[in-house]
């Protein structure tokens, strides 16, 4: 599933940057080369699932007979393999075999005699074997709809990705991606939710604003393009104007110009996405600081008021409205950097490295149009400048880079 895999992609880069484990970088790096071979339309969306089954089997691509693996590796190469990855234990799938991490490294490798790094390398070989072995079988059908919701997602990890790993082709997926749903998935003014053999359809709902927008602001993070962040204001305006419920505050899943329906939903619970009412609370602060826009934090904090009861009651299953009680309560740090594209992107970069989930940083060109005027405030200097905000309170303008991160130190301290 296309969200299941935007949402590890975001998660498993955050984990690479926060503790530098290698498995980590790999598996970001494995879900996203995944993404854009197996999931990218060619006009830059992303499909929205394989399917689990075929030649009417379900698992029958991904599952395995161990006298097929066997068949395909050296001897010491399937020892290896059937350890880690349980080909010695019983079958786990309708008699056969589905691939999961049984042993570690530091296990396997003293027991046959190798390093952990030859063990590894003789891993990767076997794996690359039976890959190529598996792309011989007849393939799953793929769902091949675009749900702008999922793309948001998808995006979001894709930004993320391409600043902890340090891969700009993740970020011009994103932005192709971005692109695609502006050409046809956004028809005067508002969302479309679905699109499928060249015709977009349905009105969009709030996950498809909330996610959106959340994507967006993250995408910015990576390259500014000032056409995203009006994008951006021009989205957060809709589902405040068609989806907000103004007695008992949070938003509906459906807008006001949607068809009239028995029961207009609202939920606040975490489900096989984040929640909608979570995702826009977070969007809304993060958005009300960088923009300097007090109606965004209102909305955001009337949200977190009307879902307070569930999320104490119950509050794993709200995290995503957790995560924006926390961006409310906590006012973001945001850095502000100004000057030449390059010179900019370069400090903005060195900044990324640094493991912060909470901060937002945005390297906006001195020649930047149509800022707004929180940002336009900020203005470039003959150097590169950058402004290190809490909230709406802002420093002069540093220029020095290492000056920058004392004061983000101190600013956190």
């Amino acid at each position: 599933m296309l969200y299941d895999n935007g949402a590890l992609l975001a998660i498993y880069a955050h984990a690479s940057l926060a503790t530098g484990e290698p498995l980590f970088a790999r598996v970001a790096h494995e879900t996203a080369d995944w993404v854009l071979q197996e999931m990218r339309s060619p006009q830059g969306g992303f499909y929205c699932a394989l399917d689990a089954d075929s030649e009417g089997h379900e698992g029958r691509f991904y599952a395995w007979d161990k006298n097929e693996a066997q068949s395909l590796l050296s001897a010491a190469e399937y020892r290896l393999l059937a350890r880690r990855f349980g080909l010695d234990r019983p079958p786990n799938f309708e008699h056969a075999w589905h691939l999961r991490v049984c042993e570690s490294l530091d296990t396997l490798a003293p027991d046959g005699g190798t390093s952990a790094a030859e063990a590894n390398a003789q891993l990767d070989r076997a794996r690359r074997l039976l890959l190529h072995a598996r792309n011989q079988r007849v393939r799953p059908a793929r769902d091949e709809k675009i749900l702008t919701a999922w793309n948001g997602l998808m995006i979001k990890g894709l930004a993320v990705a391409a600043r902890a790993l340090e891969r700009p082709a993740l970020e011009e997926a994103a932005s192709e991606a971005v692109d695609f749903i502006r050409a046809h998935l956004w028809h005067d003014g508002r969302l479309l939710a679905a699109y499928k053999d060249g015709r977009a359809r349905f009105n969009a709902y709030l996950d498809d604003y909330a996610f959106l927008a959340d994507a967006l602001l993250e995408l910015l993070q990576t390259r500014w393009r000032s056409s995203d962040l009006q994008f951006l204001v021009e989205l957060l305006e809709v589902m405040l104007g068609q989806f907000e419920d103004p007695q008992a505050h949070g938003f509906f899943f459906t807008a006001t110009e949607h068809e009239q329906l028995l029961h207009r939903s609202k939920s606040f619970a975490d489900d096989a996405v984040p929640s909608g009412n979570g995702v826009a609370a977070s969007v809304l602060c993060k958005a009300g600081y960088l923009l300097g826009e007090i109606r965004y934090l209102d909305a955001a904090e009337r949200t977190l008021s009307a879902a307070w009861p569930a999320l104490q009651r119950y509050p794993q299953g709200h995290v995503s409205l957790i995560t924006a009680l926390e961006d409310f309560l906590r006012s973001s740090q945001i850095v502000i950097i100004r000057g030449e594209a390059p010179q900019a992107l370069l400090w903005s970069q060195q900044l990324a490295r640094l493991y912060a989930p909470r901060r937002l940083v945005f390297a906006i060109p001195a020649d930047a149009p149509d800022l707004p005027a929180a940002l336009a405030v900020k203005r470039a200097g003959p150097a590169t400048i950058a402004y290190v905000c809490t909230g709406m309170t802002c420093s002069a303008p540093i220029s020095d880079l290492n000056e920058v991160a004392r004061a983000l130190q101190q600013s956190t301290a």
